[in-house]
Parts: C-alpha cells; structure tokens; sequence
C-alpha cells in the first residue's frame, strides 16, 4: 500500500468567502453555514465596516504571517443566491487580481457529519450548487474549501427542505459551536 501524502496546504488565502443566502429568513438555516463563519471570523477580527463590491458585502481583515508579516484578507458574503454565488466571487478575485488558489471558501457539506469542520483543497463539487457557480465562473475547481458538516436529513425529508429549515433550541445551539469550530479553521488556514 502506497505511504500517503501528507495534506498540501493552500496557496497564500487573500479571499475567504462564505456561501449563503442574503434573506433574513435564511439567517439560522444549515445553508447559511458560509455567512455565519464569515460573521464569527469578522467579529473576531473587529470588522466595524462592511462595503457593497461585485455584488458582495466585503470587509478587508489584517493577518500576520507565519513569518511577522502583516497581509490583507478579503472576507466576501455574495449577495447573489447560493446558486449563483460565482458571479459576484469571480468579479471580486478579478478586481483583486486574486487567483483561484487563494480563495478559501466556506460552505455547508451533507457529507459530513453535523458538528466537524474539515480543510479541502480543490477537488469535486459533490453536487453543491454554489462550488458548481464558483468552479464554473472561476474556471477552475482549485480553490481551497472549508467544509462546514451538517450531516444528512433525517428519513425522506428533501436536502433542499433540511438545509433550508430554521434552527432552533440544540439544533442552533449545535450549529453556533460548530460555527465557531469552523471560524478556528478559517483563521489557522490564514
């Protein structure tokens, strides 16, 4: 049996952009998992001011290197739906001549259990409408993704129905940690 690679690590992140659904009634669904870990890791970092750019709410966070130095990093929520979330994404990397390979992006999985976070770099879009925007629009499926797990629906009930579902009581209070578990994942990739 072959030894296995050891987990590449991405390329320089300079844009992290949560998936999500603009609408408050999505707010506390499974689906907006990318905008809540973009909410957590702006609240860390002391985001005060968020700006309209390429059809996405965008604040720009400073990050220190491994090595002292100090960087900029673009946390983006597409304002657009989900399932064109590539649109306003592709237009920001394009005005920030940012490649593919230093984007970072956070989106609910339902092939990973409800409760872990997981670092992927590039690879298939497990049939998840927004990496399918993102790909499609950027060209290219090399950009690094933080899988935000939210396991499968319970019985027949519908993916679409599940992860649109309002959170309440341990359901959100699941959710919320998870959030945070995410954030951590977000701020060690940088």
């Amino acid at each position: 049996m072959p030894a296995q690679k050891p987990a590449a690590k991405p390329a320089v992140i300079k844009i992290v952009c949560g998936l999500g659904n603009p609408d408050a009634e999505y707010a506390r669904t499974r689906h907006n998992a990318g905008f809540a870990t973009i909410d957590a890791v702006a609240a860390r970092q002391g985001v005060r001011y968020w700006k309209s750019e390429a059809g996405a709410q965008v604040a720009a966070i400073t990050v220190t290197d491994k090595d002292g130095e100090k960087r900029e990093v673009l946390l983006a929520k597409p304002m657009s739906y989900m399932n064109t979330s590539g649109g306003p994404l592709s237009k920001l990397a394009r005005a920030h001549h940012v490649r593919p390979e230093e984007i970072l992006v956070v989106h609910d999985e339902v092939d990973l259990p409800a409760g872990e976070v997981k670092l992927k770099l590039g690879g298939g879009l497990n049939a998840h409408n927004g990496l399918r925007s993102i790909a499609d629009k950027l060209g290219s499926r090399d950009f690094a993704r933080v899988q935000f797990g939210i396991g499968r629906p319970p019985g027949r009930m519908q993916v679409a129905d599940y992860v649109l579902r309002e959170l309440k009581g341990n359901f959100l209070e699941d959710f919320e940690l998870t959030v945070e578990r995410a954030a951590d994942l977000v701020e060690q990739t940088l």
